[in-house]
């Protein structure tokens, strides 16, 4: 390959990361790794087992899988950590996969900006699509990998206590996650279509108040557990993330526009 190409490929996979990190990383990533941190460590295990794990009925968490995902306005790439945090927690693969498809397809924001362009009809359709072909995805991957998820589900209850029933520490840790999904989501739905210094000027304050509200209300070891969770999530993921932003950047000034439109 001639050099003066490869730079042109390198600049193409450059120049997209480059607008995948100013208009994503801020204020969709940030606020999702540390929602998937504080889902880690602040919710208990135990009731993530008993409502999403390997031995929770499929009818029961398929569903709750499904639609606890519409209030958060996420996009495919941002959703990936909270998923990621629920099957970290305890969740089997079915369920969290339901959750990583529907995100992004059933949330309240993509629900009505469809109800406006395509109709009342079209977004029906394409709601039921969204859910029967998670919930086919999820029953694939239950059964494909029903060895290992039997053999990870013991480990987990072995591992989980048996007298914590609250599903969270303390309000507290509700009072801050809410805080937090409030940060990813509102500077998206009030910025949408917006420039992203507007949305930054949004996100500041919330991120602010979340940071604030943990460090007051949190000792220094729950803050340290905390963020050791997050930094997980953000070292196994991000990596990848970025490799895949930069390969579509390549890939899309290889395949001509004429093949796209057709």
């Amino acid at each position: 390959m001639p050099l003066d190409q490869l730079a042109f490929l390198l600049a193409a996979g450059l120049k997209s990361l480059a607008d995948y990190v100013a208009q994503h990383t801020v204020t969709c990533l940030v606020p999702a790794f540390f929602i998937a941190g504080a889902m880690n460590y602040f919710i208990s295990k135990d009731v993530v087992i008993r409502h999403l794990g390997y031995s929770a009925r499929r009818f029961k968490s398929f569903p709750l899988a499904a639609f606890s995902s519409v209030a958060l306005a996420v996009c495919s790439c941002t959703v990936i950590p909270i998923a990621s945090g629920l099957y970290r927690r305890g969740s089997s693969i079915g369920p969290a996969f339901i959750f990583l498809w529907t995100a992004p397809s059933l949330n309240i924001l993509t629900i009505t900006y469809s109800g406006a362009i395509l109709g009342i009809e079209m977004t029906l359709v394409r709601v039921l699509a969204a859910i029967s072909s998670s919930f086919l995805i999820g029953l694939v991957m239950v059964v494909v990998f029903r060895k290992d998820e039997r053999e990870r589900s013991e480990r987990m209850v072995q591992r989980a206590t048996v007298t914590k029933v609250e599903a969270l520490h303390s309000k507290n840790s509700l009072i801050l996650i809410l805080i937090l999904v409030a940060t990813l989501l509102l500077p998206n739905y009030l910025g949408a279509g917006r420039a992203f210094l507007e949305k930054l000027l949004t996100f500041i304050p919330l991120f602010a108040t979340s940071m604030a509200f943990a460090y007051l209300k949190f000792s220094r070891d729950e803050l340290h557990q905390w963020f050791q969770e997050t930094w997980w999530f953000v070292k196994k993921i991000l990596p990848l993330l970025l490799i895949g932003v930069f390969a579509v950047g390549v890939v899309g000034v290889l395949i001509p526009p004429d093949c796209v439109q057709q």
